[in-house]
């Protein structure tokens, strides 16, 4: 319901709610590696695009995929390659987001002929095959020592062994691949998505082919989580098999949760809690994975849907 101001000038209260998270996700990230460790930092960017485009899967699909950490993984390792190989930058993340995207396109054409639970099952097997063969293409890969001490060259003057640099230059991929997830989901084929998620027979009997707009979401979701895997190697400087294994799909999946699915903000939000209070557990000694997964229960049974998404109900709800 659109609210008419004192000039006559109609004002939608949704869109006004969406532009203040904007603006204030936008002035924190701004001001982030200010306030905790720039490493921190962009890991919470990298994980929070990486959380952004498996919502684009889960929240607007319906499509609970368990094998996100192939394209994350993926992208990883061969932006490390390239990298080591003396190619600047921009190619090596643009090549690493490049390959996460061919790797999907098989993926999602044997996969999107499933749902449910045949679905979730047929992505883990291909990130288990992935994981398998970063273990043992150790030419490409490095296998269990993984790939490091590869150089960042500097680009345009840029001077990428600085941290804060690094973080800003990864800040500006977050935001074009944030503002494509946004454009996505707010354009009509992201309406039609939805469509097909609440119910693929009424989506088909209006015309909608329902097996090609999953297709498209999980190549654009498999895109994001690639530049958001290039961004986690560009920011570390080494890459290990971590990036691969099946609880890098599993963390994504809480971090979504944690934030609230179909928000996009959300999984920022809870990629932020996640890598947050993981810092300040490891720090004090404290065990990580119970007080996570007390953290992650509580949410899920006081909010359900999730902490961005329960405050924003609550604020139409107002």
């Amino acid at each position: 319901m659109s609210a008419v101001t004192k000039l006559g000038v109609t004002r939608d209260p949704a869109r006004v709610t969406r532009a203040a998270w904007l603006i204030g996700l936008g002035i924190i990230l701004l001001a982030l590696p200010h306030l905790i460790y720039p490493v921190l930092a962009l890991d919470i960017l990298a994980w929070g695009l990486f959380a952004v485009a498996f919502d684009l899967l889960f929240g607007f699909s319906g499509l609970l995929s368990f094998g996100h950490a192939a394209f994350w993984g993926t992208s990883a390792y061969l932006t490390a390659y390239l990298l080591g190989h003396g190619q600047s930058v921009p190619v090596a993340i643009a090549g690493g987001t490049l390959s996460a995207l061919a790797l999907a396109v098989p993926v999602a054409y044997l996969s999107v002929r499933s749902s449910g639970i045949y679905f979730s099952m047929i992505t883990l097997a291909f990130a288990q095959m992935v994981s398998f063969l970063a273990l043992q293409w150790t030419d490409l890969t490095g296998g269990e020592n993984g790939l490091q001490g590869f150089a960042r060259p500097s680009f345009l003057g840029l001077d990428f062994s600085d941290a804060q640099v690094r973080y800003y230059v990864c800040l500006a991929l977050f935001t074009l691949g944030f503002g494509v997830a946004y454009r996505a989901v707010r354009s009509p084929f992201g309406q039609a998505q939805q469509a097909v998620r609440d119910s693929e027979q009424r989506a088909q009997s209006v015309g909608y082919n329902p097996a090609r707009f999953k297709f498209t979401a999980f190549l654009l979701s498999a895109g994001l989580a690639g530049l958001a895997g290039a961004m986690y190697t560009f920011g570390h400087g080494v890459v290990s098999l971590e990036v691969v294994n099946w609880r890098t799909s599993g963390e994504v999946v809480m971090m979504t949760l944690l934030g609230g699915t179909t928000t996009l903000f959300g999984p920022v939000i809870g990629a932020g809690i996640v890598l947050l209070l993981r810092d300040v557990l490891t720090t004090a000694n404290l065990p990580v994975g119970i007080v996570t997964g007390v953290v992650f229960v509580l949410v899920v049974l006081f909010f359900r849907r999730g902490v961005v998404g329960t405050l924003q109900h609550w604020l139409r709800r107002r």
